[in-house]
Parts: C-alpha cells; structure tokens; sequence
C-alpha cells in the first residue's frame, strides 16, 4: 500500500486542492456544522479525483518518462510496480472519489464525473487528447473551470455569477498549460506527441501561456470592477510586472527547463496570493 501511495504527486494535487475551495467558498454563505461536513467531504472527494487524474496520467505516459533522465528515477517502474497495479490504484482513486462526491450532491457528482472523463481523453492512450493541439488546451480551459464549480455546487446550483467567475480558473489552468507543454518540449519531442509546443514551437506556446496569465489578471479586475468579486482585488493588477519580470528572466535564460521551472514556482506563489486574497475578502465580507 505504501508502495502504491507512493505514486502520487502529491505536490500537484496539493495546488489542485485551492480552486475548488474558493468556488466554496463563493457559494457557501453562512457557515453551519453541517456545511463545515458538507466542504470536508467534497475536498476529500476532490483530493482523491486529482490524486486519479495524475495516476491516471502516469500511468499512460510511462513508456515516454522511462525515456526521460529527469523523469525515470521517479517513475512508478522504478519503485517496483507494474502497470496493472497502478491502472487499479487510478481505478480505485476514482471511485472512492465518486462515492464521496455522491454525499454532496448529484450536481457536484456530475461535475467530477465530467472531469474524470475531460482526463480519461486527454491521458488514456486510445484517445491520447494530449498530442491533439488547441484541443488539448480547450480540454484544460473547460477542466478549469468544471473544478472551481465542483466546489461552488457543493452550497448552491450553477448560476451566472458561478460560470462568470470560474473562466478566470479556466484561464489561469490553460495559461499554465501552455508553460508546461513549453518545459517539456524536448521530451514530448522524442517521445513524438504532438503538444502545442511541439507543434508550433516551444517560444509560441510559452507566448500563448504569457498572454493568457496576463488576460487572466486583466479578467479579475474586470470581474472586480464589475462587482462579481470583492473590489479589492483589483490590486491583483499590481501583480502583472511581476509575472512580466520572471517571464523575462526566463526567455533571457533560453526558456530551460529549469528556468520554466523556476517560473511556474513564481507564477504558483502569484496566484496562490491572489486565492488567499479572495478567500479572506469573501470571509470578511
């Protein structure tokens, strides 16, 4: 069993772990015990989805990582397990995840249900969605925005205000997307899958990822002007030099791994400032 939970990245699924509470946290209202029950077994439930969809995701990608020197030290191979055992930990993952998510409500269940699905095209070697350019992209705007809705129906049903603010997560998740299709470049080049970055070239998708971070900093004071957020996140404005400079020190590195890594560390803190913020103004107000 050790073995097994080993595999998971358990860093990735920490940072999947903040979206959905802020959709929460928008949708919550007046805290109650029986709400603080209600977010603990949705977050349980999203904690084991993420967990699904990264296994999910080694799991298909593992012949290309046993390639990669970076990677193949880390790899589930190396730690001894098949890939059957790790098909049945995904497997496991998901179902746990779906019978958690049926104590919240059928819309919350529906919404991981879809998620689950959005990775099962994007990862699962039948379909392998990732070597699909644009397309592979859309599959994150709409996973984006799908997981801060998970959390924001677990209180209430989809409305205008939830769609409208879970497009900036959609942003942000695609945004992200394109930087890391960047830092893989050469890998996903050797192992021939056909990623925006591959396809158009490592500089345009780290382009395309820049300009939609940007946008998505643009959106928030946009949502905040307009009332949908709390106006004090029209701050996040003040973020943009910032995210501007580390993009410049990584282009000026000659887009590396490592600087993209470096980065995507930055961009990370960034954002993750920007969902403390929103928790703490939605707290108080």
């Amino acid at each position: 069993m050790l073995r097994w939970l080993s595999c998971i990245r358990y860093d990735e699924v920490a940072a999947l772990q903040a979206t959905p509470f802020i959709g929460a946290v928008f949708s919550v209202g007046a805290l109650s015990a029986g709400h603080v029950l209600t977010g603990a077994i949705m977050m349980a439930g999203n904690l084991c989805l993420m967990a699904h969809v990264f296994v999910l995701n080694d799991w298909s990608g593992i012949f290309g990582d046993l390639k990669d020197p970076d990677r193949a030290g880390r790899t589930f191979a190396a730690k001894g397990l098949t890939r059957t055992e790790v098909g049945y930990l995904a497997g496991s993952l998901l179902v746990v995840s779906l019978l958690l998510l049926t104590l919240v409500g059928t819309g919350t269940l529906l919404i991981a249900a879809t998620i689950a699905g959005l990775s099962a095209l994007y990862s699962s070697p039948a379909l392998h969605l990732k070597a699909a350019p644009l397309f592979n992209s859309a599959l994150h705007f709409v996973g984006g925005c799908l997981h801060f809705l998970l959390g924001y129906t677990a209180f209430g049903a989809i409305d205008g205000q939830g769609v409208v603010l879970s497009c900036f997560f959609g942003l942000v998740f695609t945004a992200g997307h394109f930087t890391h299709e960047a830092r893989d470049h050469e890998v996903d080049l050797i192992n021939g899958i056909r990623t925006n970055a591959v396809a158009f070239g490592k500089t345009q998708s780290f382009v395309a990822g820049l300009v939609l971070f940007i946008s998505s900093y643009i959106y928030l004071v946009a949502l905040a002007a307009l009332g949908f957020v709390p106006f004090a996140l029209v701050l996040a404005a003040a973020l943009i030099p910032l995210h501007l400079l580390a993009s410049r020190r990584a282009m000026r590195a000659g887009l590396t791994s490592e600087s993209l890594r470096r980065l995507q560390r930055c961009y990370r803190a960034l954002f993750a400032t920007i969902g403390i913020g929103m928790i703490l103004m939605v707290a108080l107000s």
